[in-house]
């Protein structure tokens, strides 16, 4: 039979991987030929509460590597930033 103590301790562990894997999703940008760096810049900084500097690393990661993993983070939290990307005519998608 399992000591309290040992009770205790799986439990923090299993609210730890939970936490892990709740935070296991990336809210990844896409490249194209249609949006300025401006606007990407922008939108970043608006939605994702990034700095000047992390918004034109990502973009130009977006521009040369064709797409940057933006922010992690759990579903429901990246979901909206997401959609609000998209609806600024980026592609963006949460994996």
């Amino acid at each position: 039979m399992a000591s309290t103590k040992q009770k205790e301790k799986f439990h923090e562990e299993l609210d730890l991987l939970e936490k892990s894997i709740d935070q296991a999703h990336h809210l990844i940008v896409w490249n194209d030929e249609v949006n300025t760096f401006d606007h990407v810049i922008d939108t970043l900084i608006t939605v994702c509460k990034h700095t000047t500097t992390q918004a034109e690393q990502c973009t130009m990661l977006i521009h040369y590597k064709g797409k940057c993993d933006v922010k992690k983070g759990s579903f429901d939290f990246l979901r909206p930033m997401a959609e609000a990307i998209i609806d600024r005519g980026i592609q963006a998608t949460v994996e």
